[in-house]
C-alpha cells in the first residue's frame, strides 16, 4: 500500500521496492539466477543527512523535493506533479528493471533534477555541475551522482538513465555498447503480462536506412568497441544496432538469460560476442545478421 508521508519542512513520498525471487514463465538455471544483494541497503537517515546538504544546492523556492527510493527527485513543477512523477516514471522503472535484471541498488543516494522545460533545464544544470548539457534531453552524471532531465521531453530519456547508475552497481565491467543498449531499449516502454518490454521507437528509421545501404558493422565489430570508440566513432548505427539487438533477444524470451550469463562470463568474455553466440545458438554470426537486418526491416513505428 502506498502512503505519503510529509514532514513540516519536507514531503517526502516512500515508495516500497517489490523484491521477487525469480521471474515466471521463465526456466531459471544456476547460471541464469539473479545474484543476492550483500550489499548494506541505504537507510533512512542515509536519505535525511543527503537532503539536509542538497537543501544548500537547490537553486530556489521554486523547487519540490520528494524520496523516491534509491533515489531522491528535485522538479521545479508543483509538488503534486513532482510526486507524480517520482511515482508513475521513476518507480515504475525501479520496480520492474530491478525485477527483470538489478537486485542491488546504487551505492550511494542519487539525485534524480527534473526540470520543466529547455531553459530551466539549461541554466539549472549548467549551475549544478558547471558545465553546460551536451544533449537537449537529458543525461546522468557518475561524478555529480545525479541525473538531469528535461522533462517537456516525455519520461523516455529518465527511464533510459535510470539504467545506468543500476548497471553500474550490478554489471560494472558491462561495456558501453550493452549498457546503451540496454538503457535505449526502455526509452520507448510498457507492460506485457506486468513485465518491462521495449517497444519500437524513433531509433527504427536511421538503422533501417543504414541496413539498406549495407552500412551496419558485424555484432562482433559492435560488441568489441570500446566505449571510446563507441561514443566518439560512431559511424551512426552503434546505438540503435544495439537496441534492436536487445529488442530482438527480447520478442524472443532470451535478454534476460543473456544479460545474466554475459555478467557471469565477463571475465572471460568481456566483450559479450562470445556469449552472445551462445545464447542464440548461432556459429556463423554474418548469417545470423543477414536473418537480424530483414526482421528488423520489418518492424514499424509511427
Amino acid at each position: 500500500m502506498r502512503r505519503f508521508f510529509q514532514s513540516m519542512s519536507l514531503p517526502r513520498l516512500i515508495a516500497v521496492t517489490l523484491f521477487l525471487a525469480g521471474l515466471s514463465g521463465i526456466e531459471v538455471t544456476a547460471a541464469d539466477a539473479p545474484a543476492t544483494s550483500r550489499r548494506r541497503t541505504l537507510t533512512q537517515a542515509d536519505f535525511d543527512r543527503h537532503i539536509e546538504k542538497l537543501q544548500k544546492r537547490i537553486p530556489h523556492k521554486g523547487f519540490s523535493v520528494v524520496i523516491q527510493k534509491p533515489f531522491v527527485v528535485i522538479g521545479d513543477e508543483p509538488l503534486e506533479t513532482v510526486q507524480s512523477r517520482a511515482e508513475q516514471t521513476v518507480k515504475w522503472a525501479v520496480d520492474h528493471l530491478k525485477r527483470e535484471y538489478f537486485p542491488d541498488d546504487p551505492r550511494e543516494v542519487l539525485d534524480i533534477w527534473l526540470f520543466q522545460d529547455a531553459n530551466s533545464y539549461m541554466e539549472h544544470t549548467e549551475q549544478l555541475t558547471g558545465r553546460k548539457p551536451t544533449t537537449p534531453y537529458g543525461f546522468y552524471s557518475s561524478a555529480d551522482k545525479a541525473l538531469f532531465m528535461n522533462i517537456a521531453t516525455g519520461g523516455g530519456t529518465l527511464v533510459h538513465e535510470i539504467v545506468h547508475p543500476f548497471m553500474s552497481a550490478n554489471f560494472p565491467g558491462c561495456p558501453s555498447w550493452f549498457n546503451e543498449g540496454l538503457a535505449s531499449l526502455y526509452e520507448q516502454s510498457s507492460e506485457r503480462n506486468g513485465r518491462i518490454i521495449g517497444l519500437t521507437n524513433w531509433r527504427l528509421r536511421g538503422l533501417q536506412s543504414a541496413i539498406r545501404k549495407g552500412d551496419v558493422p558485424p555484432f562482433e565489430t559492435l560488441c568489441r568497441t570500446t566505449s571510446r570508440e563507441f561514443y566518439d566513432r560512431d559511424k551512426g548505427t552503434n546505438y540503435s544496432q544495439a537496441r534492436y539487438l536487445c529488442h530482438y533477444l527480447q520478442e524472443r524470451g532470451l535478454l534476460q538469460k543473456y544479460y545474466r550469463r554475459f555478467r557471469s562470463n565477463a571475465e572471460q568474455d568481456p566483450s559479450g560476442f562470445e556469449t552472445l553466440k551462445e545464447v542464440l545458438g548461432e556459429d556463423d554470426m554474418l548469417d545470423f545478421q543477414k536473418r537480424w537486418e530483414a526482421e528488423v526491416l520489418k518492424l514499424r513505428f509511427e
